[in-house]
């Protein structure tokens, strides 16, 4: 690819980590695209013109129906081929917390088992982001634990054995308890290698301690946990007290941004 891939990240009323989820691809070496829904709709090729795609975190549409519903059912109603498409030909997509609740709800996640197409009409919803099991915003950080057989490829450059102080992100939700429909549903996950995260101690009472998914390919990653909000070290909680040798290097969050478009810039055009 001749110049940097592009990024496209799909705002609505209500976002709030736009500008954080911009920065981080930015640092990683994309250029951005940062669009409404409303421009988006007008011109849903953009959707085809990007080498990424990410949804951002934050409150769309105040979420007064549910957390991402509505960004989701407008994403369904009239984006659904655009996005199919993309999501065929392996566009890496990332969605945090908000952004999670909302590709969970279009049906980009799960997404259809390997080997099988991507359905010409959204498909039925099977997993669920619900309200904590605390009954509580909450609003921390927590360490992750990288499941090892994890078909991901946000996650497939991050090291092994990263320590606990070093492999912890930003928390901030209030429906992040990950609901798959049944217990088969989340065992397929396990199997299939998509699940790709588990909190260290499960905060919201998720089925599995599950923190985030990707599809069948690796590379639609939904996460309740906002990396992009990890970009540097000085935002880590107590980043003084961190070895300078590991402050030395890129973060668990910037390995993550990295990798993703180093493999979108390797995508034929």
């Amino acid at each position: 690819m001749s110049q940097r891939p592009l990024a496209l990240v799909i705002r609505a009323a209500g976002t709030n980590c736009e500008g954080e989820l911009c920065r981080a691809f930015e640092d990683a070496g994309a250029r951005v695209d940062l669009v409404h829904i409303d421009r988006l709709t007008a011109d849903p090729d953009r959707i085809l013109r990007a080498d990424l795609l990410a949804i951002p975190g934050g409150f769309s549409y105040g979420d007064d129906i549910a957390s991402g519903r509505i960004f989701a059912a407008r994403l369904r109603e009239r984006l659904w081929p655009q996005l199919r498409e993309a999501a065929q030909r392996g566009t890496p997509m990332f969605g945090p917390c908000n952004g999670f609740q909302v590709l969970v709800q279009v049906g980009l996640l799960p997404g259809p088992a390997a080997g099988e197409d991507w359905p010409e009409e959204p498909p039925r919803q099977t997993v669920a982001l619900c309200e904590n099991a605390t009954g509580r915003f909450i609003d921390r950080w927590g360490v992750m634990r990288i499941e090892p057989n994890t078909r991901c490829l946000w996650t497939s450059e991050l090291p092994d054995g990263l320590p606990d102080e070093i492999m912890q992100l930003p928390i901030a939700h209030g429906e992040g308890r990950f609901v798959p429909e049944s217990p088969e549903t989340l065992r397929a996950l396990e199997e299939r290698g998509q699940v790709v995260l588990r909190y260290a101690e499960n905060l919201n009472g998720s089925a599995g301690a599950v923190a985030g998914i990707c599809d069948a390919g690796g590379r639609i990653f939904g996460l309740m946990p906002h990396p992009e909000r990890y970009t540097a070290w000085n935002r880590h909680p107590f980043w003084t007290r961190l070895d300078r040798s590991v402050r030395s290097g890129p973060t668990p969050a910037q390995i993550m941004f990295r990798t993703a478009v180093e493999a979108a810039a390797k995508v034929p055009a």
